[in-house]
């Protein structure tokens, strides 16, 4: 839903140039979906908090795109790496806030004088929507209304959204190192996503660690992602965006095959510890990078930015499904992580090409 929903929405709004009512809208959507979660209880049915659950994924996914368009709009070229990390460090620190706050309510609920049992991880979703809407008042305070691609409207919303659309399918179509960089995105994400997604579930069934070590290891994992992005920024700064990339896809596709041999808890922390190290790192470098290969001068940008999170939201369901396919076949998750593996060498190798392709681009026009 999200991968059909989000190009059309985003080139409505680069169209009418009103992006930020959109982020406003599906914040506060999913805002109030996730709010909406407090009152599924263990003996309600289960139609209205999936109903809930999917409203809140949908707006989560859908401010980012918006939010991630924002970025060439409020950072230069040269500064547009160092304020992607900056927003995913500041991203991590409230995440490692809000979450212990909730772990706080749901491990210690005598504290606060609740005896139900259900009753601290609901409150846990209240938690969230009152940080989230709450946050989002300062974007929506300081962040500009976005311009019109289209002048005068010709179109009504919706054909005119599609006209968007395809206009900006168009160019992308004609921008070789855009295109190059998004093909090696979808195959490194399908193994950085599905790992985010299965980590904890990983060390749940195959090496049957306790629900306080898996917190734990949440914990960790975002403390480390906040000093792996400050790194790749100042090592992008240094060595190239595309070089950066290619070191942490390479220790990506090397952690990903240890999977394979991991034995026990502490080997698992370890490999917690690279994980957190590179996910900040690759995350916010991809996300600049993006941004820098992006046309100047163009009014609005949710459209171009779209076509990044669809690859993104592509990528999610690919890995989860292979993923899941190759444990119902072999009934190993270890087996799974193997096959992930593949994604990351493909991935590694077209940044490679990227690589190449970006050093004939330079010589090009410096000859020119």
């Amino acid at each position: 839903m999200i991968v059909v929903m989000l190009p059309i929405l985003t080139s409505i709004a680069d169209y009418r140039g009103n992006k930020k009512r959109y982020l406003q809208f599906v914040t506060w959507m999913g805002g109030l979906a996730c709010a909406g979660l407090f009152f599924f209880k263990p003996d309600s049915s289960l139609e209205l908090p999936l109903i809930f659950y999917g409203l809140a994924s949908i707006g989560y996914c859908g401010g980012f795109v918006f939010y991630n368009s924002y970025l060439p709009q409020i950072a230069t070229v040269d500064q547009q790496d160092a304020v992607s990390a900056k927003g995913f460090i500041y991203g991590f620190v409230g995440s490692i806030v809000v979450q212990v706050l909730c772990f706080i309510v749901v491990l210690s609920p005598k504290t606060f004088g609740i005896t139900s049992d259900d009753l601290p991880p609901r409150i846990s979703f209240l938690i969230v929507a009152v940080w989230w809407i709450g946050f989002s008042v300062i974007p929506f305070i300081l962040l500009p209304k976005g311009e019109p691609n289209a002048g005068s409207h010709k179109y009504n919303v919706l054909t005119g959204g599609f006209k968007e659309l395809a206009k900006v399918f168009g160019k992308i179509k004609k921008m070789p190192l855009l295109k190059r960089f998004l093909s090696a995105f979808f195959f490194y994400s399908v193994g950085v996503q599905t790992i985010m997604l299965v980590a904890a579930n990983f060390a749940a069934k195959e090496l049957h660690m306790s629900d306080d070590h898996l917190i734990s290891i949440i914990l960790i994992i975002q403390v480390v992602a906040i000093i792996g992005a400050y790194i790749t920024s100042k090592s992008s700064a240094r060595y190239g965006n595309v070089r950066t990339l290619i070191g942490l896809v390479t220790i990506w596709t090397v952690l990903c095959l240890l999977v394979y041999f991991i034995a026990n808890e502490t080997q698992f922390y370890a490999a917690a510890f690279f994980v957190g190290l590179v996910m900040g790192g690759v995350q916010s470098l991809s996300r600049s990078t993006y941004s820098k290969y992006l046309p100047e001068n163009i009014p609005d940008t949710a459209s171009f930015f779209s076509f990044y999170d669809v690859t993104e939201k592509t990528s999610i369901v690919v890995g989860l499904f292979c993923f899941a396919q190759v444990e119902a076949f072999t009934h190993e998750m270890r087996d799974s992580a193997l096959a992930l593996d593949i994604f990351f060498a493909i991935g590694l190798l077209l940044l490679f090409v990227l690589l190449v392709a970006e050093r004939k681009y330079a010589k090009r026009v410096v000859i020119a």
